[in-house]
């Protein structure tokens, strides 16, 4: 059963005029986040976009949790996955979520995600 959906799109550009950009990354990605990017601002504008998403997805926008509860990480095909966190977990688990599916496609300027909440019997 579907629980939640949840959808983002972001301009890359945004991300390129960040003031204190590594401020920015330290505040809201995971170490495992910012290993994976290599450094990519496409990367942590993905990233963000299905953040964005999963919140979105849970109905309660970025509320009682971080940035940070929500990891977004790449399985060895490219396929993103996220892992939970904090009171992210806990909301999740208050829902009856048992599942996540997300998924990330972009142009050259713009990225879009997507998030599912599915509870599995």
């Amino acid at each position: 059963m579907i629980i939640g959906i949840g959808n983002d799109i972001v301009e890359i550009e945004r991300f390129n005029k960040i003031n204190n950009f590594e401020g920015f990354v330290k505040r809201y990605y995971t170490e495992e986040e910012i290993s994976a990017s290599k450094g990519r601002t496409s990367f942590f504008a993905g990233n963000f976009s299905v953040k964005e998403s999963v919140s979105k997805m849970f109905g309660t926008g970025f509320r009682d949790f971080s940035l940070k509860d929500i990891e977004v990480l790449r399985d060895e095909l490219g396929k993103p996955y996220v892992n939970l966190y904090g009171n992210a977990k806990k909301i999740s688990d208050n829902l009856g979520i048992t599942k996540i599916f997300v998924s990330i496609s972009n142009t050259d300027t713009l990225i879009s995600a997507v998030a599912v909440g599915e509870k599995t019997d």
